[in-house]
Parts: C-alpha cells; structure tokens; sequence
C-alpha cells in the first residue's frame, strides 16, 4: 500500500507520499477479526512519520489555523495539534508486532529522512524540510505520549512508520531478520556449517543498522563460522558490514550496467557471480 516499488521512479515524492493505504490495511484486517497482527515495515515511499497512517485508523491531525491534514510528507511542518480521540478503540484491543531490518531512528542524521529520503526521491532541499517537519511532529508525540520514538531503534523504519506504530498502537518493535533466524533455527543450522554465503541488493554504510547482512554475519562471528555476502553493488561506506562478521564481499555486476538491466538480468548475474565466488574456495 506505501510501498516505494509501486511509485514510478519520475514520480517519486515524499513530501506527497502518505502511509494512508497501509492504516487501511490495518483496518480491513480489524474489521476482518484479526485481534494479533504482524507488521513488516521497511522499503516504502513514504516520509509522513506514519501520519496517513493514523489517521487512517482515526487519529485527527489539525495544522495553526484548526485545518485538518491528511497526513502526507508536507504536512509534518504543518502539524500543530493532534487528537486521538477517534483512534478506532479495536487498535487497544489489539496486539502489535513489527518487524524492520534497520535501527535508524525517527529523526537525526541517521533518521529516517536523512537516510532514505534520497532513494525516495527527496532533494537535498526536501529533506532538509521533511527533517525540519518531522523534528515538529517528533515534539507534538512527546507531548502526547511521554514517550520520545528517537529512544527506541528502528521508529525511523518506512519514513517513520516504526514511530506511530509503537505509539498509535502500542506495538513491540523487533528486528526482522533476528525474527526470521529465530524462525528458522539458524543457530542450529551454523553447526558443523564451514562458509555461510549471505547477499542483498545493495551494501553501504545503512547494512549495519539492523539488516539481513548485519544479522546474519554477527551470528556466524558469535559460532566463529565464516561469511561472505554475494551483493548486487557497492556503496558508501560499505566498509562498515565488516565489524558486523561479513569477510568478504562480491558484486553480482561484472561491468558497468544500468540498474534497470541488473535487475532485469538479476538470476543471471547472480549465478556468474556465485560461480566467481565459489572459485575462491575450489
């Protein structure tokens, strides 16, 4: 519903951009009589600190002069007043559980705007805007709840979704790939493992604030087994993954390609990639 993939890359636009349809999700699924729901937030195309969202479920957010906003990207500068007063009563009742790979919180150079506006098609001008609101509406949640979302790790997770799901819904905030390796007994799976070949789409500095390679590789350091990460590209400060227990890393791309071909090609580049990489060791 808020998903970056399902906005045109020219169309992209964060200050327009609004979680509304994911809160509408959340509903239909209350309305369907889901009491214990489980959220995966992260790669969205939105920037509204989850504002859409809420309103969505009913929470009114109003700008200095009594006008009611929908909860875009824009309006975080706007907000002056919130009233939950309409939040629909079945989200107490509810249990919240989210999952999100980053660690990134709500505002802050390392928050949500300042680290994946860019993708989502923020100027350096727009995310200097977006920061300036989404610090605003940060003030307006402390008021409101007590609670300050830049103390709990990944409220910065799909343009601050993280922070109105913990304080809307009272959610419990958890790392999506610790969960997945939970589920799947990966602990137990490294015994009398020797390598342990992991990948994404792409490695830089945001790899280690909570994501797969960063999960994956500090549990295989903690067994002592070793790993390496088969990525798609390289970014900055991609250095970092290695305090996090990955070895190595190679790319998938062999020459210089438009990411539209990469990703066209992915099964293709992946497999002469792995045969590069499986070459180390035979």
């Amino acid at each position: 519903a808020s998903g970056l993939t399902l906005v045109p890359e020219e169309q992209r636009d964060p200050t327009r951009t609004t979680t509304c349809g994911t809160g509408e999700l959340v509903k239909a699924a209350l309305d369907a009589g889901y009491t214990d729901l489980s959220i995966a937030i992260g790669g969205s195309a939105t920037n509204d600190g989850g504002m859409g969202f809420a309103a969505a479920l009913g929470v009114k957010f109003y700008d200095s002069d009594g006008n009611e906003l929908i909860g875009r990207g824009e309006d975080l500068a706007k907000v002056a007043r919130m009233d939950c007063s309409g939040l629909d009563p079945r989200v107490k009742d509810a249990t919240f559980t989210v999952m999100c790979d980053v660690t990134n919180p709500l505002t802050g150079p390392d928050g949500a705007t300042y680290t994946f506006g860019a993708q989502k098609g923020a100027t350096p001008e727009m995310q200097a805007a977006l920061e300036d609101g989404m610090q605003n509406y940060r003030r307006l949640l402390i008021e409101e709840f007590g609670r300050d979302p830049n103390e709990t790790p990944g409220t910065g997770a799909a343009g601050g979704l993280g922070a109105a799901l913990l304080l809307f819904c009272n959610a419990e905030m958890k790392s999506g790939i610790q969960t997945v390796l939970d589920l799947i007994g990966f602990d137990e799976r490294l015994e009398g493992v020797d390598l342990v070949v992991t990948g994404e789409g792409r490695t830089d500095w945001q790899s280690a604030f909570g994501k797969v390679l960063q999960g994956v590789g500090e549990r295989c350091k903690a067994k002592g087994v070793p790993a390496v990460a088969l990525v798609g590209s390289l970014g900055k400060d991609y250095e970092k993954i290695y305090d996090c227990g990955i070895q190595s890393l190679l790319t998938t791309v062999d020459g210089c390609i438009p990411l539209s071909e990469a990703m066209e090609r992915a099964e293709e580049l992946y497999y002469r990639g792995a045969v590069r990489l499986f070459r180390f060791f035979l």
